[in-house]
C-alpha cells in the first residue's frame, strides 16, 4: 500500500482521511476503508489528547515533516479525523 495515493494534494498542502484505532500494541497504518479513509492504529489511550499527540508524532516520522506543520481539523474527540499536512 501507497500511502502517498491517498493523498488529496493542493499547492504544498496534503489532506488525508483517517480513522483512528488507540491502544494498539503499536502504531501504524493498518488498511484503507472503501470511502479512501486510512485505518491507523494509534498505541496511545484516548484521554488527555494523548491519542491525538501520538497520531500527529507518528504522520510526523512517516511522512518526514515536523509535528507543527501537521494539524487535526474538525472534531478532534472523533475516530474519523481530516488531516493537514503542510509542507516547507
Amino acid at each position: 500500500m501507497n500511502i502517498k495515493d491517498y493523498i488529496k494534494i493542493e499547492n504544498n498542502i496534503w489532506f488525508i482521511k483517517v480513522k483512528v484505532t488507540p491502544k494498539a500494541n503499536k502504531s501504524e497504518f493498518f488498511s484503507v476503508l472503501s470511502n479512501w479513509t486510512l485505518k491507523v492504529r494509534i498505541k496511545a489511550a484516548p484521554e488527555n489528547w494523548k491519542a491525538n499527540k501520538e497520531l500527529i508524532n507518528y504522520l510526523a516520522k512517516e511522512f518526514w515533516v515536523k509535528k507543527q506543520n501537521i494539524e487535526i481539523l474538525g472534531c478532534k474527540t472523533e475516530q474519523f479525523k481530516r488531516i493537514k499536512i503542510t509542507l516547507n
